[in-house]
């Protein structure tokens, strides 16, 4: 599953700005009805201690939302700016479709080698550079390979990018 760490920060970045929009509604409300909650004890000349307002877990609740809102927003934030966990620094190994190397000959073996030890592409040219073979050698080994379902060429501006499929 290929993951665009770039894309999900966006989206939660942007859910938790939403998540801290609505809950800055909520707990303006909650002191709003503390407010008038105290007001009507103060009138009454009732104890404070007994108010409901003052004893009252929901502004707990409202806080720690709060934090897990930023907690998220500063998670969304690294993933956009910070994160790139299938770049060009990652470890991890792209699989590549099963490929008999058996039935391929000696050259298409090792053109195969030199694609898969990089990671599964790369340009034509520095196919060319390290096999030795020459232009139209290699074209027509990449051309076997193709119609063996082996590769894939791209054309990327003068020259063609190759990739294991």
């Amino acid at each position: 599953m290929n993951v665009n760490f770039r894309t999900l920060g966006s989206v939660l970045v942007g859910f938790s700005i939403i998540l801290l929009f609505i809950l800055g509604f909520v707990k303006s409300d909650i002191d709003e009805q503390g407010k008038v909650l105290c007001e009507k004890f103060h009138e009454n000349n009732l104890p404070m201690s007994e108010c409901p307002a003052h004893n009252s877990n929901v502004s707990w609740m409202v806080m720690s939302a709060f934090a897990i809102g930023f907690v998220m927003l500063v998670f969304g934030v690294y993933m956009i700016f910070m994160a790139e966990p299938f770049g060009p620094t990652s470890n991890l190994k792209r699989e590549f479709k099963e490929v008999d190397t058996a039935q391929l000959d000696e050259e298409e073996r090792r053109i195969y080698e030199i694609l898969k030890s990089k990671g599964g592409s790369s340009f034509q040219g520095d196919l060319l550079k390290e096999t030795e073979f020459s232009k139209v050698k290699v074209t027509r080994i990449l051309d076997r390979m193709e119609m063996k379902d082996v590769l894939e060429r791209k054309r990327r501006g003068m020259t063609n990018i190759i990739i294991l499929k």
